[in-house]
């Protein structure tokens, strides 16, 4: 009777999309990726074991192989149209409307990636899947009906139904070893198409959502009724910010009181984990923050930060009770307080108010917790003045130092972005001893803030370098270490696909013939011509760079950082590591800054011009000439096509066009006043075209020398054109010395000049090696050298 007086404001969701799901379809996508990867790689293991499969198969009985298909097949079909009638009398009818219209379109699509497996371009993982050999004939590489079937029963769900969650698994089980026995498939292609089918069941369940089978907010307050707290109303309320995987209420009690509730149910579980995965995977443990999977595991920590929280005696919201509703929903019940965030208060706050904020994160400390969330929504004033921090469910207990310094330095940097950078440093400064105070100015990074810190900074960038100016002026003379937060760094994610698709690139190349018959035939003279023109494009940049510097620079030293910066490029784009090593050279030979950064610029810009003109020579010998011509794959034109769109995009938005400028500005006006002054010493102007002209054109003669030691001979019109292309592909590419996207390119532009697969990219690594990798461990002998001489 009680709960019929209850009043209800709700928003129930029709659909929810299940942040498990999207979980479950990128495991599913990885595990056909690795599937497709190890089928590839080992398809010689794999064929041996369907080979075994085939052969064990001819000692089955005959009535087995002829009777077996059909009935596997019969099983197969009668259990769907079995789990339809349970639909039906279920009244689900628009979940098996949708699983139904999911199969037919988990069926089309296998079928189309049959077609596109089938064509020339993809022989090499089609065979891998089929473990094509003369024995065993095969069509289809997957089976778009069993396929549809697994999208249509991940679909209806079978959580909870044993009995035909078994049925079905027997069921694919019996049809599946049939069908290896009588080689109708294979193991790598049954296993990948009950992962497609899998994956796309998830992928539908998840963009469409499904229909919510959680508490409804009446049930909830029922619930609740039954605790020593009597529920007379109860209302939907906007999650806060960075609440995800929670529903939150309002209840208004029978003695007058409110409780905010947080409810936590199984189907909005793992939500938020591929964030938390990439926060992993990027920084630190102790920097990322980790959150169970399970409801029961995140409501047990929250309570326990809760009472942790209180026990520190700092303000949180109480918490009142917990208490399950059904079997797979958890709520958090808490004291209703009217508070005012800081973000509301903005400008406003006085002094007082900020030292409360830090008084209450410091004895939050002392008691070896840590919020790991303090942002400007979180951290509330009360209506007597006092402050609250709320939900500090997501920190940490016991914290370590890093933690607590972390909490600190992201309430420096969010003070700073409400009441400003000076305010917010100097009230750090005064609340936080000095050698604390120089533990956490190296954590004033946005790596090692909250996510939507992050994001404001992005749009007031200079509020972090003015905390810290504060901050190092009010510690003066001390040494600031620099702490490395990131445990991996999205350029080392590009750099590892990139290498991972160059030796894809390669290895297929080489495949195609026999590597052991172009080694022996290679005439190896040639590569010693190929490592000495190596050799000369050290000289060529140390001529380049000494030619537009005004001040006698040695010329011996100036090459060897010109080895040096060989050794840097390991780790860093090669325009950006050998410019900041050039910098870095000049500043050592007493020239200013301004004038270092402007020389190197002016040797840059001047290289990218030469770089350009000499693409347009070569690429006019190159069309000019009939026998001469490139035909480029097809894929090629679309990557320049693609290009072409983003360079006009760009352009065409005024935010790109500002970027462009505030890219642009800083150079125009350092190189153009050196360039002039530069320009009235015909010498050293000479020197340095020359310089950036021989660098290009030896790196041209090597990759010839290359190609040559392989017994091949390509006009050097095609070879120049060759290289220019692949070497502004790679600077275009983020990655260390253009890895990946070189060998890709080079490889690519050789092949499409004539030379067979395995002889280009024979001479790609070859060229690569002597002019990338042999030169690193020289690189690093005389970095080492400079450094002890004081030259860098």
């Amino acid at each position: 009777m009680q709960s019929q007086a209850i009043q209800v404001d709700d928003q129930p969701d029709r659909r929810i999309h299940k942040p498990a799901d999207a979980l479950r379809f990128a495991l599913s996508c990885l595990w056909i990726i690795l599937l497709a990867v190890a089928a590839v790689a080992a398809s010689a293991t794999t064929t041996g074991a369907e080979t075994d499969i085939v052969g064990a198969s001819k000692h089955l009985p005959p009535a087995i192989i002829t009777i077996g298909p059909a009935l596997g097949l019969f099983v197969l079909l009668i259990l769907p149209l079995g789990l339809a009638v349970a639909q039906l009398a279920r009244r689900q009818v628009p979940r098996l409307v949708e699983a139904a219209a999911t199969g037919v379109l988990a069926g089309l699509l296998v079928q189309v990636a049959n077609i596109v497996l089938a064509r020339p371009e993809a022989v090499r993982l089609y065979d891998a899947i089929i473990m094509a050999h003369p024995s065993v004939s095969h069509t289809d590489a997957l089976d778009p009906y069993l396929a549809g079937l697994v999208a249509y029963t991940t679909i209806i769900g079978l959580a909870g139904r044993t009995g035909w969650r078994n049925a079905f698994g027997l069921a694919i089980g019996v049809y599946g070893i049939i069908e290896l026995g009588t080689s109708h498939t294979t193991i790598i292609s049954f296993l990948l198409t009950l992962l497609a089918g899998r994956a796309i069941g998830l992928a539908v369940r998840y963009g469409a959502g499904a229909a919510p089978q959680r508490p409804t907010a009446l049930d909830i307050a029922t619930a609740l009724t039954g605790t020593e707290r009597i529920a007379t109303a109860i209302r939907r309320v906007p999650e806060p910010t960075g609440a995800a995987g929670s529903r939150h209420y309002r209840v208004e009690t029978e003695d007058g009181g409110q409780l905010d509730l947080e409810v936590f149910d199984r189907d909005q579980q793992a939500a938020g984990t591929f964030y938390r995965l990439y926060r992993w995977v990027r920084v630190q443990g102790q920097v990322s923050r980790t959150a169970p999977l399970s409801v029961d595991r995140a409501v047990e920590r929250r309570a326990l930060m809760s009472y942790a929280t209180t026990e520190a005696g700092v303000r949180t919201p109480r918490l009142r009770t917990v208490l399950r509703v059904g079997a797979d929903t958890a709520v958090l019940a808490y004291e209703h307080c009217a508070w005012t965030t800081l973000a509301a208060r903005n400008h406003e706050c006085t002094d007082d108010e900020l030292g409360r904020i830090w008084d209450a994160v410091q004895r939050l400390h002392a008691h070896h917790v840590a919020h790991r969330g303090l942002t400007a929504d979180r951290i509330v004033f009360t209506a007597d003045g006092q402050v609250m921090l709320l939900d500090p469910g997501d920190g940490d207990l016991p914290a370590g130092d890093l933690q607590t310094r972390l909490d600190l330095a992201q309430l420096i940097v969010e003070l700073a972005l409400v009441v400003g950078p000076d305010k917010s440093a100097k009230l750090a400064a005064t609340k936080v001893g000095g050698n604390e105070l120089i533990s956490v100015l190296p954590l004033l990074q946005p790596v090692a803030l909250v996510r939507s810190t992050r994001h404001e900074l992005r749009r007031r960038r200079d509020v972090l370098p003015a905390v810290r100016k504060v901050l190092l002026a009010a510690v003066p003379g001390a040494e600031v270490t620099p702490v490395h937060l990131e445990r991996i760094r999205p350029r080392t994610l590009v750099t590892l696909v990139a290498s991972v698709a160059a030796v894809y690139l390669l290895a297929g190349e080489l495949a195609q013939e026999s590597l052991s018959s172009v080694l022996k035939s290679a005439d190896w003279r040639w590569g010693i011509v190929a490592l000495g023109l190596s050799a000369v494009t050290y000289v060529a940049a140390a001529l380049s760079l000494s030619g537009f510097v005004s001040e006698k620079l040695s010329f011996a030293r100036t090459t060897m950082v010109q080895l040096a910066s060989s050794f840097v490029t390991l780790v860093t784009p090669a325009a950006v590591g050998g410019a900041a090593m050039n910098v870095r050279y000049l500043q050592r030979k007493k020239i200013p800054p301004a004038v270092a950064v402007a020389s190197v610029g002016v040797n840059q810009v001047v290289a990218f011009v030469l770089h350009i003109l000499l693409l347009a020579v070569f690429g006019a010998i190159t069309g000019s000439s009939t026998s001469d011509q490139i035909k480029p794959p097809t894929w090629a034109y679309f990557v320049v096509a693609g290009l072409l769109v983003i360079a006009v995009s760009v352009l065409a938005i005024p935010a790109g066009r500002r970027l462009v400028r505030a890219r642009l500005s800083p150079i125009s006006g350092q190189v153009l006043p050196r360039l002039l002054e530069v320009a009235q010493d015909p010498r050293k102007l000479a020197e340095g075209i020359g310089g950036a002209l021989l660098l290009s054109l030896a790196y041209i003669l090597c990759l010839a020398a290359c190609v040559a030691a392989f017994g091949r001979s390509v006009p050097f019109g095609k070879i120049g054109f060759v290289y220019l292309t692949g070497s502004t592909i790679g600077s275009i590419i983020p990655t260390p010395g253009g890895l990946g996207a070189v060998e890709f390119a080079l490889t690519a532009g050789l092949t499409a000049s004539g030379l067979p697969g395995a002889v280009a990219g024979s001479a790609v690594l070859l060229f690569r090696l002597l002019t990338f990798w042999l030169p690193v461990p020289v690189g690093w002998a005389a970095m080492h050298y400079l450094e002890r001489n004081h030259d860098l």
